[in-house]
């Protein structure tokens, strides 16, 4: 859910963007949307003097990002800085100009210090959240897991204070250089995920009914 009465971003050194300015958001509604509808996060950290990048799943819960990982992996032990990273590709754009092809996207990133997650209560409600964000619905029909279970897994939360949104949409940006009687194609292709079927587990029986809150396309 977005918090309408968040502040807006506020920019630090490390989370101004340099590139393309104009396409950075300060909306901190944006940065929630793009948390909230992309399925993987990549987390970014330095192991042993190098860099490690890997992708995990992810859930907001107001301003917290909890990240799901094993208890034995490194990349998320947390009390260590981190940078999360979400993208989400909206379209292809096709220019009439290789310097000038691009995509229509939006990328957040996510900047701090991690901290291990070890109240019992927190874990649960990020794990709920962690389910909830890949499959809604499937956080009441599937039972919660068992304390060895909880034992075998890591919950790290970073706060969302240092974060950056960006941004591109439209079309190609090369009309202006196009040439007088050039007709060659150019525009969006747009992208989207979306569901291409449901296969039930083999070891349910025949005609066992889908879930309302499963999708099925």
């Amino acid at each position: 859910m977005v918090d309408v009465t968040a502040p807006p971003l506020s920019p630090t050194d490390r989370s101004t963007v340099r590139r393309h300015r104009d396409r950075q958001r300060a909306d901190r509604a944006e940065l929630h949307a793009v948390l909230d509808e992309a399925l993987v996060a990549h987390v970014g950290r330095v192991v042993d003097g190098e860099p490690v990048v890997l992708p995990t799943l992810h859930a907001r819960v107001g301003e917290t990002l909890y990240l799901h990982g094993s208890s034995g992996a490194a990349s998320l032990r947390g009390d260590e800085p981190v940078c999360v990273t979400v993208t989400i590709i909206d379209g292809l754009v096709y220019a009439r100009r290789w310097f000038t092809q691009s995509a229509n996207y939006r990328s957040a990133v996510v900047r701090g210090h991690a901290r291990r997650v070890t109240d019992r209560d927190e874990a649960l409600a990020a794990m709920r959240a962690l389910v909830r964000q890949v499959a809604p619905g499937q956080e009441d029909h599937a039972d919660p897991p068992s304390r060895k279970e909880m034992a075998a897994t890591s919950i790290v939360a970073l706060d969302l204070t240092e974060a950056s949104v960006k941004a591109r949409t439209g079309p190609p940006g090369d009309g202006d250089a196009v040439a007088a009687g050039d007709d060659r194609w150019a525009g969006v292709v747009g992208l989207a995920t979306r569901v291409t079927g449901v296969t039930t587990c083999p070891a349910l029986p025949e005609g066992t009914p889908v879930p309302a809150h499963v999708p099925t396309g």
